[in-house]
């Protein structure tokens, strides 16, 4: 079981727009340049767990430590595309069962 001061959370990313997967207009593909240098944040900070889209467009998923729900929740509202409305964004709380062995 995690504890207290280590928890994480999922958010499922969906385009706003669908058509935005295979045709982004430069506003879109701007906010996703940024939503993606928003993660590698996250990963040099070492709160971020794994992240990455469907190859279909389906969803994104993004995996991460916080040490409260309140503050899972304001990294993904601030997430440049969630804020920018380019994509939707829902949290949940999450336990990694099996992390990846390097």
């Amino acid at each position: 079981m995690p504890t207290p001061s280590r928890l994480e959370f999922i958010y499922l990313l969906r385009l706003s727009r669908a058509e935005a997967f295979a045709a982004p207009t430069p506003e879109e593909e701007a906010s996703i340049e940024a939503h993606f240098q928003h993660l590698q944040e996250a990963q040099r900070q070492g709160c971020l767990v794994l992240a990455g889209p469907c190859l279909d467009g389906a969803f994104g998923v993004v995996i991460l430590h916080a040490s409260s729900s309140e503050e899972a929740c304001a990294f993904m509202e601030s997430d440049p595309a969630v804020r920018d409305g380019v994509m939707k964004a829902e949290l949940h709380p999450f336990h990694v069962s099996l992390p990846v062995k390097t």
